[in-house]
Protein backbone atom coordinates (compact mmCIF):
# COMPACT_ATOMS: atom_id res chain seq x y z
CA UNK A 1 0.00 0.00 0.00
CA UNK A 2 1.17 3.34 -0.29
CA UNK A 3 2.42 5.92 2.28
CA UNK A 4 -0.47 8.35 1.22
CA UNK A 5 -4.14 7.98 -0.05
CA UNK A 6 -6.98 10.10 -0.15
CA UNK A 7 -10.06 7.75 1.01
CA UNK A 8 -9.67 4.54 3.42
CA UNK A 9 -13.04 3.01 3.69
CA UNK A 10 -13.39 0.52 6.41
CA UNK A 11 -15.30 -2.43 5.97
CA UNK A 12 -16.28 -4.17 2.93
CA UNK A 13 -20.13 -4.86 3.35
CA UNK A 14 -22.74 -3.87 1.25
CA UNK A 15 -23.08 -0.02 2.62
CA UNK A 16 -18.69 0.67 2.45
CA UNK A 17 -18.60 -1.27 -1.32
CA UNK A 18 -21.64 1.42 -2.17
CA UNK A 19 -20.09 4.32 -0.87
CA UNK A 20 -16.44 3.40 -2.77
CA UNK A 21 -18.74 2.95 -5.80
CA UNK A 22 -19.87 6.06 -5.66
CA UNK A 23 -16.50 8.06 -4.42
CA UNK A 24 -14.01 6.03 -6.67
CA UNK A 25 -11.99 8.63 -8.68
CA UNK A 26 -9.16 7.81 -11.24
CA UNK A 27 -7.93 11.15 -9.57
CA UNK A 28 -8.36 9.50 -5.95
CA UNK A 29 -6.51 7.05 -3.89
CA UNK A 30 -9.27 4.68 -2.60
CA UNK A 31 -8.74 1.88 -0.21
CA UNK A 32 -11.54 -0.25 1.05
CA UNK A 33 -9.93 -2.14 4.15
CA UNK A 34 -11.14 -5.73 4.87
CA UNK A 35 -10.69 -7.81 8.70
CA UNK A 36 -12.39 -11.00 6.26
CA UNK A 37 -11.11 -13.47 3.61
CA UNK A 38 -13.19 -11.38 0.84
CA UNK A 39 -16.10 -8.58 0.71
CA UNK A 40 -19.91 -8.79 2.37
CA UNK A 41 -19.17 -11.98 4.91
CA UNK A 42 -21.10 -10.90 7.59
CA UNK A 43 -24.63 -9.01 7.90
CA UNK A 44 -24.90 -7.74 4.12
CA UNK A 45 -24.63 -11.56 3.32
CA UNK A 46 -26.59 -13.38 6.34
CA UNK A 47 -30.15 -11.53 5.89
CA UNK A 48 -33.45 -12.23 3.94
CA UNK A 49 -32.15 -9.73 0.44
CA UNK A 50 -35.50 -7.92 0.59
CA UNK A 51 -36.00 -4.74 -1.06
CA UNK A 52 -37.66 -2.83 1.56
CA UNK A 53 -39.86 0.51 0.95
CA UNK A 54 -39.76 2.27 4.37
CA UNK A 55 -43.09 1.80 6.21
CA UNK A 56 -42.02 0.77 9.64
CA UNK A 57 -39.80 3.70 10.29
CA UNK A 58 -40.70 7.37 11.90
CA UNK A 59 -41.35 10.06 10.00
CA UNK A 60 -37.92 11.88 9.15
CA UNK A 61 -35.22 9.79 10.74
CA UNK A 62 -32.98 8.20 8.14
CA UNK A 63 -34.11 4.83 8.19
CA UNK A 64 -37.08 6.21 6.81
CA UNK A 65 -35.55 8.16 4.26
CA UNK A 66 -32.77 6.63 2.93
CA UNK A 67 -35.19 3.57 2.71
CA UNK A 68 -37.76 5.60 0.61
CA UNK A 69 -35.17 7.42 -1.33
CA UNK A 70 -32.88 3.78 -1.78
CA UNK A 71 -35.79 1.36 -2.75
CA UNK A 72 -36.35 2.93 -6.57
CA UNK A 73 -32.69 3.41 -6.59
CA UNK A 74 -31.92 -0.23 -5.43
CA UNK A 75 -34.53 -1.38 -8.80
CA UNK A 76 -32.93 0.77 -11.20
CA UNK A 77 -29.39 -0.48 -9.95
CA UNK A 78 -30.64 -3.59 -10.75
CA UNK A 79 -31.84 -2.63 -13.98
CA UNK A 80 -28.83 -1.23 -15.16
CA UNK A 81 -26.13 -3.58 -14.23
CA UNK A 82 -28.14 -6.48 -14.21
CA UNK A 83 -28.06 -7.65 -11.00
CA UNK A 84 -31.11 -10.13 -10.05
CA UNK A 85 -34.29 -9.09 -8.79
CA UNK A 86 -37.88 -9.87 -8.33
CA UNK A 87 -40.49 -7.14 -7.37
CA UNK A 88 -42.63 -9.34 -5.48
CA UNK A 89 -44.47 -7.74 -3.07
CA UNK A 90 -45.56 -8.14 0.55
CA UNK A 91 -48.25 -8.33 2.90
CA UNK A 92 -47.92 -7.50 6.73
CA UNK A 93 -50.81 -9.93 8.02
CA UNK A 94 -52.74 -8.98 10.81
CA UNK A 95 -54.41 -12.04 13.28
CA UNK A 96 -56.84 -10.55 15.05
CA UNK A 97 -58.78 -6.82 15.94
CA UNK A 98 -55.31 -5.66 17.96
CA UNK A 99 -52.76 -6.24 15.22
CA UNK A 100 -55.62 -5.21 12.80
CA UNK A 101 -54.96 -1.78 14.32
CA UNK A 102 -51.20 -2.30 14.39
CA UNK A 103 -51.59 -2.54 10.78
CA UNK A 104 -53.52 0.48 9.86
CA UNK A 105 -50.66 2.45 11.81
CA UNK A 106 -48.58 1.14 9.49
CA UNK A 107 -50.14 2.68 6.66
CA UNK A 108 -50.43 5.38 8.29
CA UNK A 109 -46.72 5.47 9.02
CA UNK A 110 -45.59 5.15 5.38
CA UNK A 111 -47.94 7.62 3.92
CA UNK A 112 -45.94 9.99 6.31
CA UNK A 113 -42.76 8.74 5.17
CA UNK A 114 -44.04 9.22 1.08
CA UNK A 115 -44.90 5.85 0.05
CA UNK A 116 -48.24 6.10 -2.30
CA UNK A 117 -48.86 2.52 -3.55
CA UNK A 118 -49.86 1.02 0.40
CA UNK A 119 -53.01 -0.38 0.19
CA UNK A 120 -55.39 -1.86 3.46
CA UNK A 121 -56.72 -4.99 2.64
CA UNK A 122 -59.34 -7.52 3.66
CA UNK A 123 -59.36 -10.88 4.79
CA UNK A 124 -61.25 -11.68 1.23
CA UNK A 125 -58.70 -9.53 -1.04
CA UNK A 126 -55.49 -11.30 1.27
CA UNK A 127 -57.47 -14.73 0.45
CA UNK A 128 -57.62 -13.89 -3.90
CA UNK A 129 -53.95 -13.15 -3.64
CA UNK A 130 -52.63 -15.76 -1.24
CA UNK A 131 -54.93 -18.50 -0.66
CA UNK A 132 -53.22 -20.08 1.74
CA UNK A 133 -52.53 -17.34 4.20
CA UNK A 134 -54.71 -16.84 7.23
CA UNK A 135 -55.57 -13.11 8.18
CA UNK A 136 -58.46 -10.81 9.37
CA UNK A 137 -56.79 -7.58 7.68
CA UNK A 138 -53.79 -7.01 6.03
CA UNK A 139 -51.32 -3.96 4.56
CA UNK A 140 -49.86 -4.68 1.34
CA UNK A 141 -46.92 -3.56 -0.47
CA UNK A 142 -46.03 -3.88 -4.10
CA UNK A 143 -42.77 -2.38 -4.31
CA UNK A 144 -41.28 -4.70 -1.92
CA UNK A 145 -38.88 -7.22 -3.67
CA UNK A 146 -35.89 -9.77 -3.47
CA UNK A 147 -32.91 -9.49 -4.97
CA UNK A 148 -29.35 -10.89 -5.19
CA UNK A 149 -27.00 -9.79 -2.52
CA UNK A 150 -24.32 -11.11 -3.55
CA UNK A 151 -25.13 -9.93 -7.13
CA UNK A 152 -25.34 -6.08 -5.72
CA UNK A 153 -21.69 -6.30 -3.68
CA UNK A 154 -19.83 -7.62 -6.58
CA UNK A 155 -21.53 -4.22 -8.89
CA UNK A 156 -20.76 -2.43 -6.15
CA UNK A 157 -16.99 -3.64 -6.11
CA UNK A 158 -16.74 -3.71 -9.91
CA UNK A 159 -17.81 0.00 -10.15
CA UNK A 160 -15.31 1.21 -7.69
CA UNK A 161 -12.55 -0.87 -9.12
CA UNK A 162 -13.15 0.46 -12.78
CA UNK A 163 -12.44 3.71 -11.18
CA UNK A 164 -9.69 3.07 -9.55
CA UNK A 165 -10.27 1.95 -5.85
CA UNK A 166 -8.27 -1.00 -4.68
CA UNK A 167 -9.66 -3.40 -2.01
CA UNK A 168 -7.63 -4.81 0.56
CA UNK A 169 -8.71 -8.19 2.34
CA UNK A 170 -7.30 -9.69 5.35
CA UNK A 171 -6.25 -6.59 6.51
CA UNK A 172 -7.34 -5.12 10.58
CA UNK A 173 -7.04 -1.56 11.81
CA UNK A 174 -5.48 -1.59 14.49
CA UNK A 175 -5.21 2.15 15.13
CA UNK A 176 -6.31 5.66 14.12
CA UNK A 177 -4.71 8.92 15.15
CA UNK A 178 -5.19 12.46 14.07
CA UNK A 179 -2.27 14.18 12.45
CA UNK A 180 -1.40 16.85 10.01
CA UNK A 181 -3.84 16.74 6.73
CA UNK A 182 -5.37 13.58 7.75
CA UNK A 183 -5.15 10.14 10.26
CA UNK A 184 -2.69 7.71 10.50
CA UNK A 185 -4.03 4.14 10.06
CA UNK A 186 -2.21 1.30 11.68
CA UNK A 187 -2.82 -2.13 10.06
CA UNK A 188 -2.19 -5.85 10.83
CA UNK A 189 -1.84 -7.73 7.49
CA UNK A 190 -1.37 -11.67 6.77
CA UNK A 191 2.19 -10.14 6.28
CA UNK A 192 2.88 -7.76 9.46
CA UNK A 193 2.14 -4.95 10.87
CA UNK A 194 1.61 -1.25 8.24
CA UNK A 195 0.77 1.97 8.21
CA UNK A 196 -0.45 4.90 5.96
CA UNK A 197 -2.14 8.57 6.11
CA UNK A 198 -5.98 8.79 4.62
CA UNK A 199 -7.12 12.43 4.16
CA UNK A 200 -10.66 11.13 5.00
CA UNK A 201 -11.53 7.88 7.10
CA UNK A 202 -14.81 6.08 6.52
CA UNK A 203 -16.46 3.92 9.48
CA UNK A 204 -18.53 1.32 7.28
CA UNK A 205 -17.47 -1.57 9.79
CA UNK A 206 -20.60 -2.64 10.66
CA UNK A 207 -20.62 -5.49 13.58
CA UNK A 208 -17.20 -3.57 14.63
CA UNK A 209 -18.46 0.24 13.97
CA UNK A 210 -18.26 1.03 17.13
CA UNK A 211 -14.41 -0.51 17.89
CA UNK A 212 -13.44 1.64 15.50
CA UNK A 213 -15.03 4.67 16.07
CA UNK A 214 -13.38 3.77 19.77
CA UNK A 215 -9.56 3.58 17.88
CA UNK A 216 -10.09 7.21 16.77
CA UNK A 217 -10.66 8.29 20.44
CA UNK A 218 -14.31 8.73 20.71
CA UNK A 219 -15.56 7.94 23.64
CA UNK A 220 -18.42 5.21 22.45
CA UNK A 221 -21.08 5.12 25.71
CA UNK A 222 -20.99 8.47 26.10
CA UNK A 223 -21.61 9.23 22.38
CA UNK A 224 -24.10 6.62 22.53
CA UNK A 225 -22.07 4.37 20.00
CA UNK A 226 -22.57 1.25 21.50
CA UNK A 227 -23.12 -1.82 19.17
CA UNK A 228 -25.64 -5.02 20.65
CA UNK A 229 -25.45 -7.88 18.85
CA UNK A 230 -28.71 -9.40 17.70
CA UNK A 231 -28.85 -12.52 15.85
CA UNK A 232 -31.59 -13.85 13.88
CA UNK A 233 -31.78 -17.10 12.39
CA UNK A 234 -33.58 -18.58 9.60
CA UNK A 235 -35.53 -22.10 8.75
CA UNK A 236 -35.98 -23.58 5.73
CA UNK A 237 -39.34 -24.65 4.29
CA UNK A 238 -39.35 -27.69 2.96
CA UNK A 239 -39.45 -27.68 -1.03
CA UNK A 240 -41.66 -30.18 -0.87
CA UNK A 241 -44.78 -28.85 0.35
CA UNK A 242 -44.95 -27.24 -2.75
CA UNK A 243 -46.39 -23.39 -3.70
CA UNK A 244 -47.37 -21.86 -0.55
CA UNK A 245 -47.58 -18.17 -1.38
CA UNK A 246 -46.30 -15.61 -3.92
CA UNK A 247 -45.45 -12.71 -2.10
CA UNK A 248 -43.48 -12.24 1.13
CA UNK A 249 -45.57 -12.63 4.32
CA UNK A 250 -44.90 -10.47 7.70
CA UNK A 251 -46.56 -10.64 10.85
CA UNK A 252 -46.96 -7.14 12.76
CA UNK A 253 -43.38 -6.12 13.73
CA UNK A 254 -42.12 -6.65 17.37
CA UNK A 255 -39.68 -4.71 19.48
CA UNK A 256 -36.21 -5.19 17.86
CA UNK A 257 -37.06 -7.09 14.52
CA UNK A 258 -39.93 -7.17 11.84
CA UNK A 259 -40.92 -10.56 12.88
CA UNK A 260 -40.58 -14.10 11.63
CA UNK A 261 -41.56 -13.89 8.35
CA UNK A 262 -41.99 -15.71 4.99
CA UNK A 263 -39.95 -15.19 2.38
CA UNK A 264 -38.72 -16.39 -1.02
CA UNK A 265 -35.47 -15.97 -2.81
CA UNK A 266 -34.79 -16.02 -6.62
CA UNK A 267 -34.72 -19.46 -6.99
CA UNK A 268 -38.26 -20.00 -5.54
CA UNK A 269 -36.57 -21.19 -2.10
CA UNK A 270 -38.80 -20.36 0.77
CA UNK A 271 -37.59 -19.49 4.54
CA UNK A 272 -39.05 -18.21 7.59
CA UNK A 273 -36.97 -16.01 9.62
CA UNK A 274 -35.47 -13.98 11.33
CA UNK A 275 -36.38 -14.20 14.97
CA UNK A 276 -34.20 -11.80 17.36
CA UNK A 277 -31.68 -12.94 19.81
CA UNK A 278 -29.54 -10.41 21.93
CA UNK A 279 -25.69 -12.34 22.11
CA UNK A 280 -22.66 -11.33 23.47
CA UNK A 281 -20.40 -13.32 20.54
CA UNK A 282 -20.73 -13.50 16.99
CA UNK A 283 -22.00 -17.02 16.23
CA UNK A 284 -23.44 -18.32 13.21
CA UNK A 285 -25.13 -21.52 14.26
CA UNK A 286 -28.81 -21.92 14.06
CA UNK A 287 -30.22 -23.70 17.56
CA UNK A 288 -32.84 -26.58 16.04
CA UNK A 289 -34.72 -26.37 19.44
CA UNK A 290 -36.27 -22.57 18.27
CA UNK A 291 -37.91 -24.78 15.15
CA UNK A 292 -41.13 -24.67 17.72
CA UNK A 293 -41.02 -20.83 18.16
CA UNK A 294 -41.05 -20.70 14.11
CA UNK A 295 -43.51 -22.95 13.62
CA UNK A 296 -45.87 -21.66 16.21
CA UNK A 297 -45.48 -17.79 14.51
CA UNK A 298 -45.92 -19.02 11.00
CA UNK A 299 -48.44 -21.36 11.46
CA UNK A 300 -50.28 -18.74 12.98
CA UNK A 301 -50.75 -17.07 9.29
CA UNK A 302 -49.66 -20.16 7.00
CA UNK A 303 -51.78 -22.78 8.45
CA UNK A 304 -50.32 -24.93 5.81
CA UNK A 305 -46.90 -24.73 7.48
CA UNK A 306 -46.56 -28.57 9.84
CA UNK A 307 -43.55 -28.89 11.81
CA UNK A 308 -41.62 -31.23 10.07
CA UNK A 309 -41.26 -28.58 7.32
CA UNK A 310 -38.91 -26.68 8.53
CA UNK A 311 -35.29 -27.14 8.77
CA UNK A 312 -32.09 -25.29 10.05
CA UNK A 313 -30.67 -22.85 7.18
CA UNK A 314 -28.24 -19.85 8.48
CA UNK A 315 -28.28 -17.39 11.07
CA UNK A 316 -26.97 -13.07 10.40
CA UNK A 317 -25.76 -11.08 13.30
CA UNK A 318 -27.41 -7.36 13.21
CA UNK A 319 -25.14 -4.41 14.45
CA UNK A 320 -28.06 -2.61 16.74
CA UNK A 321 -27.47 0.74 18.53
CA UNK A 322 -31.29 -0.68 19.87
CA UNK A 323 -30.69 -2.25 23.57
CA UNK A 324 -32.88 -4.98 24.69
CA UNK A 325 -36.29 -3.81 25.56
CA UNK A 326 -34.98 -0.40 24.13
CA UNK A 327 -37.20 1.72 21.52
CA UNK A 328 -36.61 2.76 18.22
CA UNK A 329 -32.40 4.10 17.14
CA UNK A 330 -32.21 5.73 14.26
CA UNK A 331 -28.85 4.93 11.66
CA UNK A 332 -25.82 7.59 12.73
CA UNK A 333 -24.13 8.87 9.87
CA UNK A 334 -21.82 11.85 10.74
CA UNK A 335 -18.90 13.74 10.23
CA UNK A 336 -17.06 13.83 13.54
CA UNK A 337 -15.80 17.49 13.14
CA UNK A 338 -17.68 18.17 16.02
CA UNK A 339 -15.34 15.71 17.94
CA UNK A 340 -12.06 16.88 16.93
CA UNK A 341 -11.71 14.41 13.79
CA UNK A 342 -12.89 16.46 10.64
CA UNK A 343 -13.09 14.15 7.82
CA UNK A 344 -13.50 10.72 10.37
CA UNK A 345 -17.20 9.46 8.83
CA UNK A 346 -18.68 7.58 11.11
CA UNK A 347 -21.64 4.80 9.89
CA UNK A 348 -23.30 3.30 13.42
CA UNK A 349 -25.87 0.70 13.54
CA UNK A 350 -25.90 0.25 9.56
CA UNK A 351 -28.81 -2.93 10.62
CA UNK A 352 -32.50 -3.26 8.38
CA UNK A 353 -33.10 -1.20 6.14
CA UNK A 354 -28.95 -0.84 5.24
CA UNK A 355 -29.03 -2.72 1.78
CA UNK A 356 -32.05 -1.37 0.50
CA UNK A 357 -30.45 2.37 1.58
CA UNK A 358 -27.32 1.52 0.86
CA UNK A 359 -27.46 3.54 -3.08
CA UNK A 360 -28.91 6.55 -0.91
CA UNK A 361 -26.66 6.44 1.79
CA UNK A 362 -23.94 6.28 -0.63
CA UNK A 363 -25.32 9.35 -2.21
CA UNK A 364 -25.48 11.17 1.80
CA UNK A 365 -21.73 10.27 2.14
CA UNK A 366 -20.47 11.90 -0.70
CA UNK A 367 -22.99 14.92 -0.37
CA UNK A 368 -20.87 15.45 3.43
CA UNK A 369 -17.82 15.13 1.68
CA UNK A 370 -17.98 17.41 -0.99
CA UNK A 371 -16.52 20.18 0.19
CA UNK A 372 -13.24 17.86 1.72
CA UNK A 373 -12.70 15.88 -1.88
Amino acid sequence: MPNEIDICIIGAGVVGLAIAAELANPDRRVYIIERNRTFGLETSSHNSEVIHTGIYYPENSLKARFCVEGNPMLYGVCEKYQIGYKRLGKIIVAADDEETKEVERLFHQGVRNGLTDLKLITRAEIKRLEPKVEAVAGLLSPSTGILDSWGLMRSYLGRARENGAEFVSHTEVTGIEKVAGGYKVSLKEQTGASSFTATIVINSAGLYCDKIAALAGIDVEKAGYRIYFAKGEYFAIDPRVGHLVDRLIYPVPEQAGKGIHISVNLEGHMKLGPNVKYVDAIDYSVDEADKINFYTAAHKYLPAIQLEHLSPDFAGIRPKLQAPGEGFRDFIIRDEADKGLPGFIDLIGIESPGLTSSPAIAKYVAEILKNNI
